[in-house]
């Protein structure tokens, strides 16, 4: 019995990397475009603070 756990252990860690390494490689697309809209906004908050002159100084 004991040499069968010894087995299953490797197994059961193959199927637990297997399993997240099938996550890790999910398709991600949705993400994505959320994301490369808020740095958009971004970009676009920074371009026009008001005050932000360097000749003010």
């Amino acid at each position: 019995m004991a040499a069968l756990a010894w087995l299953l252990i490797p197994v059961v860690a193959a199927v637990v990397a297997a399993v997240w390494a099938r996550w890790a490689a999910r398709n991600r697309k949705i993400g994505d475009v959320a994301e490369l809209a808020g740095y958009a906004r971004f970009r676009e908050a920074m371009e026009q603070r008001p005050g932000s002159e360097s000749d003010a100084a």
